[in-house]
């Protein structure tokens, strides 16, 4: 039997920020930004309640995310019923990779070791009245 694990996160969708670089003396050092970090926080919690007390899996994963974006308040009735129905698609800013890379790297050491043992991957971005993300992780046995 393959182990999954499910979990959705309401809100709104934060994609990986580009690191950010700060000179301390002669020394550089790299950080992550704040709403970044908030974000992955946020998902991380969410991912420790669907794993409950299982340990972080150390096997190939198939990783499947379904990114629920909001619709614009400026968008007019005609256009949110498109982007309701499908015919309009999200192509602004985030990129899909983005959220993706947020939400994979918050699930390190908790749904798996480390996101490089993900070896399949589907994930779609759309509009939604609520949103947020809904997550799935499975063993991907062959």
């Amino acid at each position: 039997m393959t182990f999954t694990v499910m979990f959705s996160v309401d809100g709104i969708p934060h994609g990986k920020g580009r690191p950010r670089f700060r000179r301390i003396g002669n020394f550089v050092s790299t950080y992550t930004d704040a709403k970044t970090k908030i974000y992955e926080a946020l998902v991380k919690e969410a991912a420790q309640k669907a794993m409950g007390s299982s340990e972080p899996l150390e096997t190939p994963l198939a990783f499947y995310c379904y990114i629920r974006l909001p619709i614009p308040k400026s968008y007019s009735k005609k256009r949110t019923e498109a982007c309701l129905s499908g015919s309009e698609l999200p192509t602004k800013k985030s990129d899909i990779d983005n959220y993706c890379k947020s939400i994979m790297d918050a699930l390190n050491g908790v749904v798996y070791l480390d996101d490089s043992q993900v070896v399949h991957m589907v994930a779609t971005k759309k509009y939604d009245i609520v949103a947020g993300v809904d997550v799935m992780v499975m063993e991907k046995l062959s």
